[in-house]
């Protein structure tokens, strides 16, 4: 399946908002120049932002974003990029989540971090991960059932259960990819502060952040199962996603022909 046709299934099947977002993390400058070579249209911030900010685009307009760490604008996503070293201003920006200061520190240096040296970061819809080779990780701003569905059909495609996933402090969406980056798992977490008052989450969706090596395999597992099944929902099969939101056994919950 290609990435088109992987995103196709899945804002047909899912019924999703958004374009999924497929997330590249550039470490090679060969890669950065042939990555700008091939997308010919991609974008860049005019002014400093934050990561999920980057993610608009993708997800709401279908534009391919690149930046290095000047078009950054966001302190918690520099510590989460490794663009920046822990100092005491990040320890301070988490205080007023944290008892004192000391619990703050050790919340921040607990945060998974990019490996050192990274040059920039793209994002794009799904459908055009082929420009930089596909995804390091692929990123869904979803409701609750459709985050369950991804969830259930990663599961069962990669063998995996339970899944634990990785909620930390004021870092969602980019302490969220970098965690999955990092660990090769499956992530799910609710909008951070920062992106959720600056109307990023305007809908309250949750994040759900699947390594780039699965999702593919993610994919496959959907059609399987609604082979199997008849539709692509699980509460109630033969239904379009998300069905009839109850379970498949309500005995009140049924219509018949007028």
């Amino acid at each position: 399946m290609t990435y088109s046709e992987m995103q196709d299934l899945l804002m047909r099947e899912l019924r999703l908002y958004h374009y999924p977002i497929a997330v590249k993390f550039f470490y090679d400058q060969q890669e950065v120049d042939a990555f700008k070579a091939a997308a010919e249209e991609y974008v860049v911030p005019v002014k400093p932002m934050t990561f999920c900010q980057w993610e608009i685009a993708a997800r709401m307009k279908g534009q391919v974003v690149y930046s290095e760490k000047e078009g950054l604008g966001c302190s918690n996503a520099h510590y989460s990029f490794g663009w920046k070293p822990f100092d005491e201003g990040e320890v301070k920006s988490h205080a007023k989540y944290t008892r004192d200061l000391e619990q703050a520190e050790r919340f921040v240096r607990s945060k998974a971090r990019m490996p050192e040296g990274m040059i920039g970061i793209a994002v794009a819809p799904l459908a055009k991960a082929d420009l930089f080779g596909g995804p390091d990780t692929v990123h869904f701003y979803c409701d609750n059932m459709q985050a369950y569905h991804l969830a259930v059909d990663y599961m069962a495609a990669m063998d995996a259960h339970p899944l634990r996933p990785a909620i930390t402090m004021n870092s969602s969406a980019c302490g969220g990819n970098v965690w999955t980056y990092v660990n090769k798992e499956f992530n799910m977490l609710p909008a951070c502060s920062g992106s959720y008052n600056a109307g990023k989450t305007e809908r309250g969706e949750i994040n759900v952040i699947i390594p780039g090596e699965a999702i593919g395999a993610v994919c496959d597992r959907l059609v399987e199962r609604m082979e199997k099944l008849g539709s692509s929902s699980i509460t109630r099969p033969g239904d379009g996603f998300p069905g009839a939101d109850v379970c498949k056994n309500c005995p009140l919950i049924v219509f018949k022909k007028a």
